[in-house]
């Protein structure tokens, strides 16, 4: 989901807190002392009229001035807003949304799985003129766009799956009314989807996604809509929710602006020297330095632009695949500003391009799960009466959740993590 630079991946929210800054107190005037009274009794009216604005419908007409100044109109804001009640597990989920610390590898095996790689194959052929327009208009490789639809959507299955999918307004006007800390990206976000509202790109009741306002088939939060949505096939409205042609002219556009570098490719799987200094990871150099230092591309093949600035990424060290990462790995973290996820969609578009798995194992390759195992776990789970959702082999938050849960009751570390082990476990009836 592609999000502004101050808001959290792993838990959207406004950022803020200490900037640096060092607060001065300076010497002032008389006058500016005099200034101070008035000024403080409207600051303590205003607070007064927040903590006042205790309901729904209270708050509704509070924050009316808000979106008056934004330019939004009375009709539009009461159509909107006019039977506003918070939605609950949105409350729940920012308030409790669980941080999950895993292996890179086993959230590759997850995202990048066999039935996603033949998925997202069919789509390809199924809409082959449609993405090659969007590939010739905008310049960045179809197989990455219907990589990032996989990763963000499973290629919009789950705008179909009312557990996850919810009114956009709703949820945005719930973390701007009771959020916490996350009420400022609530407040900006509902601006802003009220504003596509106004423009009549959709109406507020197809306006569905996820309790955090990722919206459509690639999940723009509505700011980011608002800057890089398409109308693409010139209907008169940029629709990601519906179709498929502006959702994915609509990320083509946000890499675009975003630096893609047409022609190229995300990075390359390296093989490293025998003594390899592992200190170097991480650094940054020109393809053909890196290959005077002995490392080379798996398989052999020759860098197509050697003079080309290069980050080594090896996340499981000697014992798994290393990775030289070019430009186009950075902006596709401008969609996720995380590794493992950039990685997951570099190697799933090469999936898709009929490209091989890693020449290089991960540590732990005999302990991984089928996708049928996958399935096996999370129907246990639903037996135990510990998982609801879609019995479909993706590990998800959901089912990671579910799996603390049984951790806990059998006396394991609750880390989320499925595995062999949970597997017997739960087939021992423990």
């Amino acid at each position: 989901m592609p999000l502004p630079a101050h808001v959290m991946v792993n838990g959207i929210g406004a950022g803020g807190g200490a900037d640096g800054k060092v607060n001065v107190m300076h010497p002032v005037s008389s006058a500016a002392r005099a200034l101070r009274f008035p000024i403080l009794l409207v600051a303590l009216c205003c607070l007064a009229s927040a903590v006042e604005a205790a309901t729904p419908s209270q708050w509704v007409n509070s924050f009316w001035p808000t979106a008056k100044a934004a330019g939004i109109s009375r009709a539009t804001y009461n159509a909107a807003l006019g039977n506003f009640t918070p939605d609950p597990e949105v409350l729940k989920k920012a308030s409790n949304q669980a941080e999950f610390s895993q292996k890179i590898w086993l959230y590759l095996h997850s995202a990048v799985s066999e039935k996603r790689v033949a998925a997202g194959q069919a789509l390809l052929q199924q809409n082959a003129a449609l993405l090659r327009t969007i590939e010739s208009r905008y310049g960045v490789d179809r197989h990455v766009v219907v990589a990032i639809w996989g990763m963000e959507s499973t290629y919009g299955e789950i705008l179909n799956n009312p557990d996850i999918v919810k009114g956009t307004i709703r949820s945005l006007a719930t973390l701007a009314y009771q959020g916490g800390s996350r009420a400022k990206f609530g407040r900006t976000q509902l601006i802003a989807a009220l504003k596509i509202l106004q423009h009549g790109d959709i109406t507020a009741s197809r306006m569905t996604g996820s309790w955090a306002g990722a919206m459509g088939h690639t999940q723009f939060i509505p700011t980011t809509y608002a800057a890089y949505a398409v109308d693409f096939d010139g209907d008169g409205r940029r629709d990601i929710w519906g179709n498929v042609g502006d959702a994915l002219a609509s990320t083509a556009n946000y890499l675009k602006k975003s630096g893609w570098q047409a022609g190229a490719t995300w990075g390359y799987e390296v093989s490293l020297p025998k003594g390899f200094n592992y200190g170097l990871a991480k650094s940054e150099r020109t393809l053909s330095a890196w290959r005077k230092l002995g490392v080379t591309r798996a398989g052999g093949k020759a860098f197509p632009r050697p003079s080309e600035s290069a980050r080594l990424f090896a996340p499981a060290g000697a014992k798994g695949p290393a990775f030289l990462l070019i430009k186009n790995f950075k902006v596709i973290k401008h969609y996720n500003n995380a590794d493992a996820y950039a990685l997951a969609v570099g190697h799933l578009s090469d999936r898709l391009r009929g490209g091989s798995e890693f020449t290089v194992d991960w540590p732990d390759a005999d302990l991984r799960l089928s996708d049928s195992e996958l399935v096996k776990v999370q129907q246990l789970l639903a037996d135990r009466g510990l998982y609801d959702g879609d019995i479909d082999g993706n590990i998800g938050s959901g089912s990671r959740a579910a799996i603390m849960s049984y951790q806990e009751t059998v006396g394991l570390t609750a880390d989320g993590q499925v595995s062999q082990k949970l597997l017997e476990m739960l087939q021992s009836g423990k």
